[in-house]
């Protein structure tokens, strides 16, 4: 069956999302197949392969993103990122920082800056500390070489402070194995118990050597864990909630962006999850202390507002809570308007246009849909807002203009080549072309929405066609 790039995006993006990474990895490729090179797949590809710890691969989508366009902000900060969990923190810092000079709006480039720079002076030391002598012919490759000939050295040669650093404290391990940290222990404790390490299973394997394998395991999920968020970034973010529990306290801006990004990322999770309730809950509290802060502190503060309430009205929607979601999304709309946010007006119309829709309210969905489409940034786009206007007329038995609405959906859908919407266009001049009883067109009609279906495929619309 023929699938569109659109849909296979999408469906990766919902696995990737549920934390199905393998799947999601087949369905980026599948898209890639049909559009090569595609920037935008590479780096949600190259997302996927971080979260399945093959930081080779990341690496490669993402500079394959920059090969195609070396000005892509997102395919900067997949690089970085893929460099920071690969421990390279200082490249990582390089990319962190052309990303913020080509987009200082996207606070996530300071956000790497500062976790880079924290990570290289917990590896190194504080730069105030180190003295460089400038010698002639200084070059940094043989300094790199002698280093790790140093470093080979000191391996085989380990000095006493080298051997009191290998054993993890166990404040410090508890921290890092969490729930895990108790099974180690005993683990542990079954070793001074001669007589069952001499013991051996049914099978033949001996007690120790699985006592022995549990151990190495938890030590290397310790070590792993340490690499992908170290002790400084758990002190750090503890401290981060420290101060958020004191508001008389004054905060950092960075410490502040770290929280508000956290927070932001949950509330989308808990509500893609359909926990509806909680995601409100915890976006409410968010808006609290984000109205609580100054304009130093957060300096897109207005943006964020508006997002917040976007956010609420959207759970509240999934709720069921309709008058209260359309009152969050005109809070949502008119921040938007002060502040001249245009992309944030589009949102906001969006919303509250699907609100009047699911309240019957046709006539002021069609309104506000109207209104946006100037605003409408693709043609995929424009091709669900006019069906979605056209589909409004046609409950308010406005036949001729449902098919007009119609017809222009299919035309945004040819463009974009998307078959599923060119699928719902289609079924939509058909029923439109039925209630203005012009019967020939219609059979016309549904008969080419049947073959969009069979492409789809949709055996449910197949059936629905056909009836």
């Amino acid at each position: 069956p023929i699938v569109t790039f659109g849909n296979l995006m999408s469906e990766g993006t919902t696995l990737s999302r549920r934390g199905q990474h393998d799947k999601a990895l087949g369905c980026f490729n599948d898209a890639l197949k049909l559009r090569a090179g595609d920037k935008h797949c590479l780096i949600t590809r190259s997302k996927c392969f971080l979260k399945l710890g093959d930081t080779e691969n990341s690496l490669k989508d993402a500079e394959a993103s920059l090969q195609i366009d070396n000005t892509f902000s997102e395919g900067l900060y997949q690089k970085a990122e893929t460099l920071y969990t690969m421990g390279d923190f200082e490249f990582a810092l390089v990319f962190y920082h052309r990303g913020r000079r080509l987009r200082p709006d996207l606070h996530k480039f300071q956000l790497g800056i500062n976790k880079a720079e924290e990570a290289i002076v917990n590896c190194i030391g504080n730069p105030s500390s180190v003295k460089l002598e400038n010698k002639e012919e200084l070059c940094f490759v043989s300094r790199q070489a002698e280093r790790k000939k140093d470093n080979q050295k000191q391996q085989n040669k380990p000095t006493k402070d080298q051997k009191q650093t290998k054993k993890k404290s166990p404040k410090t391990e508890q921290q890092l194995l969490g729930a895990l940290y108790a099974d180690k222990a005993f683990l542990e404790k079954l070793l001074k118990d001669e007589d069952l390490m001499q013991s051996s299973t049914r099978q033949g394997i001996k007690v120790m050597d699985l006592v022995l394998s549990g151990i190495s395991y938890l030590n290397h999920r310790r070590d792993f864990w340490q690499q992908q968020k170290p002790m400084y970034a758990r002190a750090y973010e503890r401290k981060v909630l420290r101060q958020g529990r004191r508001r008389d306290q004054k905060e950092k801006p960075s410490e502040i962006s770290r929280y508000i990004a956290k927070n932001m990322e949950d509330i989308e999770l808990l509500l893609a999850r359909g926990s509806a309730e909680e995601s409100c809950r915890k976006a409410e509290h968010l808006l609290k202390r984000i109205q609580a802060w100054s304009e130093d502190q957060v300096p897109n503060k207005n943006e964020l507002t508006g997002y917040l309430h976007s956010c609420i009205g959207n759970a509240q929607l999934a709720m069921g809570q309709m008058e209260a979601a359309l009152r969050s999304h005109k809070m949502d709309l008119d921040c938007a308007r002060q502040n001249a946010l245009t992309d944030a007006v589009s949102r906001a119309l969006d919303n509250i246009g699907h609100v009047y829709a699911r309240l019957g309210k046709f006539q002021q969905a069609i309104n506000t849909w109207e209104e946006k489409i100037p605003l409408a940034q693709c043609s995929l786009e424009k091709a669900w807002l006019f069906h979605e206007i056209g589909r409004c007329y046609l409950e308010l038995d406005k036949a001729e203009v449902a098919q007009d609405y119609g017809q222009k959906s299919l035309q945004s859908a040819d463009e974009e080549g998307d078959v599923e919407w060119q699928l719902h266009a289609t079924v939509l001049v058909a029923q439109a072309q039925v209630k203005l009883k012009d019967y020939p067109s219609a059979i016309l009609s549904f008969e080419r929405a049947l073959e969009k279906a069979k492409l789809v495929p949709s055996e449910a619309a197949q059936k629905a066609i056909i009836a």
